[in-house]
């Protein structure tokens, strides 16, 4: 337990930890094991009575909040909760700093409150975070670093700061909601591997989104998508806004990696093998490891190995624990993985090959998730958040055989096949109950398959307008499918 006098100032009073989720609940028991006084907050009663009896902290409603805004020291939000929530504003109007639960753990980290601090990789993106980051540990973890996956993936911030077993490296996966409620924070290795447009509704707008996932530009070492269009704008967004006159001598590499022959500088793929022209300037017959059987297949896979790598390079791991590591890495449900493939006798090129990527929430997801498939039925729809479908939809038009459509936006969708690749057969299911509307969609796609064809569960949108979340979407998906193989 730490003693007050020991405590920045911002720490000394009370602090309120907002949302009673599993975030909220690790913050609090991270506070509390520093011997900081904290309360919850909560707009549900439920969460924080469950709170209450996990933690035996000090529970407010929002009403009683509001009322003691002033009396804290520090606010502490977890991701879900806007910017525009008014108990959040109304921390700000009376001089209270507000930031998230990654931001405070870094800072105590920093002050080495747990321990000697730890080396930081970041990794944000609009798709392949998960991947990437589980990738990634799996690289360092091959090469005996003590290295451990956190923030979406893994365990909170907060739960490895108070773990027995110390990690040295926090493979940090941030969504755009935790980077938003960040100020301090430099990771060592800041990870940015594509940005397209989603949770407008969340930030107001893209260069909001955009400026939130540009922080982790921020770190010395900086490893980018150079392929993605957006990247490229907020690189160069951040290198004028951000490095002026007194700042020009950091010093700060840049390593782009890019799914084609890499120039010098950077990492990149071919002819089957990915190369580093960056770190240690493997010449072009001395790969770093091959591109077969990478999973998820396709495009989207090559980006994430790519990236990964390039962190594991970075912190010297060798090319032998990097293939091990790739050699037996699984990607997790629902980010790619293939169901189900049949025929069983046939050969690869003659099956028909079902795919969950429920977590393609965007269209910028779905289309890593549709690449590398010549003839495809696209399982979609669910709650769009504002995105465009059309550019994806012309994309991949010529490949389109079949599209089913179920959810909340699946009629915008519709309107987007029928106008820019009117060959494809089209369905739309009416219903609204989950599992009835997978087996149907599910059902017309099988019918019209055949072989060498993907069914791709690939939604381009959220699922919450039907289901618990995509993993339940992807579940259903995965069952329904397995009732014709």
């Amino acid at each position: 337990m730490t003693s007050q006098t020991q405590l920045p100032g911002y720490l000394r009073g009370t602090v309120l930890v907002a949302g009673a989720g599993v975030t909220g609940i690790g913050t609090v028991k991270l506070l509390h094991h520093l011997g900081i006084a904290v309360e919850l907050v909560d707009a549900h009663a439920q969460s924080l009575a469950n709170a209450q009896e996990q933690t035996g902290v000090v529970i407010r409603s929002l009403e009683e909040a509001m009322d003691r805004i002033g009396t804290y020291s520090l606010v502490v939000t977890s991701p879900g909760w806007r910017p525009d929530t008014p108990l959040l504003c109304a921390a700000l109007e009376k001089g209270c700093e507000v930031i998230g639960d990654v931001e405070l753990c870094y800072r105590l980290d920093q002050a080495q409150m747990c321990g000697k601090t730890r080396t930081w990789v970041v990794i944000t993106g609009s798709n392949g975070k998960t991947t990437t980051t589980a990738m990634t540990t799996a690289m360092l973890q091959a090469a005996g670093l003590a290295a451990q996956a956190v923030g979406n993936i893994g365990v909170s911030v907060a739960q490895a700061l108070m773990d027995e077993q110390r990690s040295d490296i926090f493979v940090a996966e941030l969504s755009s909601f935790q980077l938003h409620w960040t100020k301090e924070l430099v990771p060592d290795i800041g990870v940015l591997l594509n940005i397209a447009e989603d949770h407008l509704d969340w930030h107001g707008d893209f260069a909001a989104y955009k400026k939130a996932k540009a922080k982790v530009l921020a770190a010395p070492v900086v490893i980018v998508g150079c392929d993605d269009t957006h990247v490229q704008e907020a690189m160069e967004d951040y290198q004028r806004t951000y490095v002026c006159a007194e700042n020009e001598s950091k010093s700060q590499t840049i390593i782009p990696f890019r799914n084609s022959s890499p120039k010098s500088g950077e990492f990149g793929v071919h002819e089957g093998q990915f190369y580093d022209h960056a770190i240690h300037n493997m010449p072009e017959g001395s790969p770093v490891a091959g591109t077969a059987h990478i999973e998820p297949p396709g495009l989207a896979g090559i980006y994430d190995a790519l990236a990964a790598i390039a962190v594991a390079c970075a912190l010297d791991c060798s090319h032998e624990a990097i293939r091990q590591a790739l050699g037996s890495f699984q990607v997790a449900p629902h980010r790619g993985q293939i169901v189900a493939r049949w025929p069983s006798h046939a050969d690869l090129t003659g099956q028909i090959v079902a795919i969950d990527n429920s977590k393609a929430t965007n269209p910028h997801a779905a289309d890593t998730a549709l690449s590398g498939y010549d003839s495809i039925i696209w399982v979609a729809g669910g709650q769009l958040k504002g995105a465009d479908v059309n550019a994806i939809v012309e994309k991949y038009a010529t490949k389109l055989k079949a599209v089913a459509l179920l959810g909340q936006d699946r009629e915008i969708i519709a309107q987007a096949v029928r106008e820019k690749a009117p060959h494809a057969l089209l369905m739309m299911t009416e219903s609204r109950d989950p599992q009835i509307a997978m087996a149907e969609v599910v059902a017309w796609s099988v019918a019209q398959a055949s072989a060498g064809d993907a069914i791709i569960l690939a939604p381009a949108a959220a699922s919450l307008d039907m289901y618990s979340g995509m993993a339940e979407r992807g579940t259903m998906f995965a069952q329904a499918i397995a009732t014709y193989t």
